[in-house]
């Protein structure tokens, strides 16, 4: 091989520039190769990420189903409730709070006088639930009933309670009159004071006509409510008291004696929605319920009657 030629071949393999340009050449092809296959692999993932996005922007909103209804206004309905329907109208409370979600039912007991009494002095309520048709008739002539209409949802009637261990020996009516007796009845203006007095009157017919006096001789506390009655007559302040038979029943501990019929009274509890009422379409509702049948049950439950003409 001429000298030139050798030369010329040392120039070739010993070049670095050269063997760049060379190295440069073939990587080229395999580095495009690589991206391109890389980027054609990709194409479809990129497709279907595009179409699901185009997709869920196009769906319409999912519908509300009847089982994730939206949360309920929380509201209060506010119940003023003669003493004498406590125990039943908290069942009642609990029960229409539980079938409408968001409601909560807020009870005020007292005597029905006092509750008139403070409705007239502008206390807010819904409902108004008396233990008889004096204080309801008062109520609606204040215009204080919406559309001045009460409806009667119960009666009830009065019995004779005494202290578990009977310590005024009260074996019959009569014994009622006997001197020194301490006997407790609701004061004359509330509801089951009123009826009591009847009750003794009437008994005039079968003692003498002097029987009631010597009754009201031995009252030693004229109470403001039904329930204070059956508090001292439980905790042995007094021999004996006049109650509704409902308040009778719920305090199982204490004796009876009871009323004949024929000079018993019968007690009658009118309700109805107010015209100030912060919620009156619940106070319609309210008053619907305790006159359903399902109402009605609950208040029989207690010891009430159903309403006769």
């Amino acid at each position: 091989m001429p000298h030139s030629a050798k030369h010329s071949g040392r120039a070739f393999h010993e070049s670095p520039a050269y063997d760049a340009e060379v190295h440069r050449a073939e990587a080229l092809p395999r580095r495009e190769q690589r991206v391109l296959t890389a980027s054609t692999r990709s194409l479809p993932a990129l497709f279907s990420l595009l179409v699901s996005l185009l997709a869920a922007c196009a769906a319409p909103p999912a519908p509300q189903t009847s089982g994730s209804p939206a949360a309920a206004t929380p509201r209060t309905l506010t119940v003023f409730a003669a003493s004498s329907l406590l125990d039943a109208f908290t069942d009642l409370g609990k029960a229409y709070g539980a079938a409408h979600p968001g409601v909560t039912v807020a009870l005020n007991f007292d005597g029905s006088a006092s509750l008139r009494a403070q409705l007239e002095q502008g206390a807010v309520a819904d409902v108004f639930a008396s233990a008889n048709q004096k204080e309801m008739d008062t109520v609606t002539a204040a215009g204080l009933v919406a559309g001045g209409a009460a409806k009667l949802f119960a009666s009830n009637l009065l019995v004779v309670i005494l202290p578990a261990d009977n310590p005024g020996n009260v074996q019959t009516l009569a014994d009622l009159a006997r001197p020194g007796l301490r006997l407790t009845l609701a004061a004359e203006e509330v509801p089951v004071g009123g009826y009591s007095r009847q009750v003794l009157e009437k008994l005039n017919a079968q003692y003498g006509a002097s029987f009631n006096e010597g009754v009201l001789a031995n009252v030693v506390s004229d109470e403001s409510n039904v329930k204070q009655i059956v508090a001292k007559v439980n905790l042995g302040e007094a021999d004996a008291g006049i109650v509704y038979a409902t308040d009778a029943r719920a305090a199982p501990t204490l004796k009876t004696l009871a009323i004949p019929a024929e000079y018993n009274v019968t007690a009658r509890y009118p309700m109805a929605a107010l015209s100030a009422a912060p919620n009156p379409a619940l106070a319609d509702d309210f008053v619907a319920f305790v006159l359903s049948p399902s109402g009605q049950t609950f208040l029989q439950e207690w010891g009430f009657l159903p309403v006769t003409p």
